[in-house]
């Protein structure tokens, strides 16, 4: 398959993305590419590891092909974005449930579904290029593929910040966020795959300090936002901050599709705790099966991609118009259309 390289090299199996000139933007086959690949060296004694990077300097996985997508969803039909979600859901799970050990090198941008493959690695290697985030709710979603797991983790009201306003964390946030564990300069990535391929050992992976975080010196300030009891307060405690960082906050808050951010906002509240990648990924899926029909992904995408004019007509003027019922029917459960972990769909 052109767009990714799959094969078993010495101790390693790999796994490349290869649309560089597309920033490498995970396509429906792509992914079932990846799962059929997971589970046949699952029980494969000669592979060690898998090993995952991307071709070209710009990104190592920029996000979801969400071209069909739009296309079937505006005709209203919705049934290939639901089983391209369910099955990507399914990949993710596989990855971060995975007994060998997963490397990834996360070089530019790693977001969306670029999270969903790199991030959820056991070995999530990061470099100076490295830009990661979850921007779903700017076009009308809700960070999905297992990220909403990540940003529940993330100290404080860390989390909440970066999935409502899709904030863009170098290496140095990004180790500190826990969507990467270790920075090694990019130009020694070559040397550390030749000896990952060698010797199927993580041990060779050696990292060195990250650079500074950015967000590190905001922390007071996010939590203080970010920890509201509803985004309404969210928007409040900007507002009343009045420093850069929260009006640059405000800012990013206010252009998302305020359903999308009041059920980010929701879901990562109901992820606290114990809840395990499957909870996250279900509960994303709840979001997504309904987005083309009941929230804003496809004028989202109209204005971020098809159109490019940048200037969405929510369904929402305003993040204080969602209500609690809205948000609970766009979380609540879907029944016999639940995601189910089991097989691919068909």
């Amino acid at each position: 398959m052109a767009d990714i390289h799959i094969r078993r090299e010495g101790r390693a199996g790999r796994i490349t993305l290869a649309r560089p000139k597309a920033l490498n933007a995970l396509s429906y086959e792509m992914c079932l590419a990846i799962d059929t690949a997971l589970r046949t060296w699952r029980d494969d004694d000669r592979v060690a590891l898998v090993l995952i990077d991307a071709e070209g300097d710009k990104a190592f996985c920029a996000g979801g092909d969400i071209a069909e997508m739009y296309a079937t969803g505006t005709a209203g039909h919705y049934t290939y974005g639901r089983r391209f979600w369910a099955d990507e859901y399914r990949m993710n799970a596989c990855l971060a449930e995975y007994t060998k050990p997963v490397v990834s090198l996360l070089q530019g941008f790693t977001m969306g579904g670029g999270v969903g493959v790199g991030c959820h690695a056991s070995h999530r290697v990061v470099g100076q290029s490295s830009q990661i985030a979850m921007p779903e709710c700017g076009i009308g979603l809700v960070p999905d593929v297992g990220g909403s797991y990540l940003l529940a983790r993330a100290p404080g009201g860390m989390g909440a910040y970066l999935g409502m306003t899709g904030a863009r964390m170098g290496p140095g946030d990004a180790i500190r966020a826990g969507f990467a564990d270790i920075y090694i300069e990019e130009q020694a990535w070559a040397d550390v795959k030749s000896a990952l391929v060698a010797t199927g050992d993580v041990r060779a992976l050696e990292g060195t300090a990250a650079p500074d975080t950015r967000f590190a010196d905001q922390q007071a300030t996010i939590d203080a936002a970010f920890g509201a009891s509803t985004p309404q307060a969210v928007e409040e405690v900007l507002q009343a901050d009045g420093s850069d960082f929260a009006t640059q906050a405000l800012t990013a808050l206010r252009r998302a599709a305020p359903l999308s951010v009041a059920c980010t906002h929701a879901m990562l509240r109901n992820l606290a705790d114990t809840a395990t990648i499957r909870d996250a990924l279900a509960q994303e899926y709840r979001f997504t099966w309904r987005a083309m029909a009941q929230a804003d992904f496809l004028e989202g995408i109209r204005a971020a991609i098809i159109d490019k004019d940048r200037s969405p007509n929510w369904r929402h003027a305003r993040l204080e118009d969602v209500t609690e019922g809205e948000i609970a029917a766009m979380l609540a459960s879907l029944g016999p259309d639940e995601l189910s972990f089991e097989e691919e769909s068909k």
